[in-house]
């Protein structure tokens, strides 16, 4: 629910469609650091998720896997 009701739309459509696909094969440690993604300003979240489509990679350096694969994820559904 957290994932599709962020606040901004166009994190709900980041989010939401890799929470829907993506949970159920996160292992615990991953969880943890998808919760505290989600406890980010949605301001924030946007640029770190969107600047992986070209060479930033801006964000807090324990989320960067996660966020790189949130990037990756959406990136590969947008390009269906």
């Amino acid at each position: 629910m957290r994932s599709w009701r962020r606040g901004m739309k166009e994190m709900d459509l980041i989010l939401g469609p890799f929470s829907d696909s993506e949970l159920e094969t996160l292992n615990p440690q991953d969880m943890d650091l998808y919760e505290i993604l989600l406890n980010e300003n949605d301001q924030d979240l946007y640029p770190w998720i969107t600047a992986r489509l070209g060479d930033a990679r801006p964000g807090p350096q324990e989320l960067l896997p996660l966020l790189d694969r949130i990037a990756a994820f959406a990136r590969a559904r947008l390009a269906k």
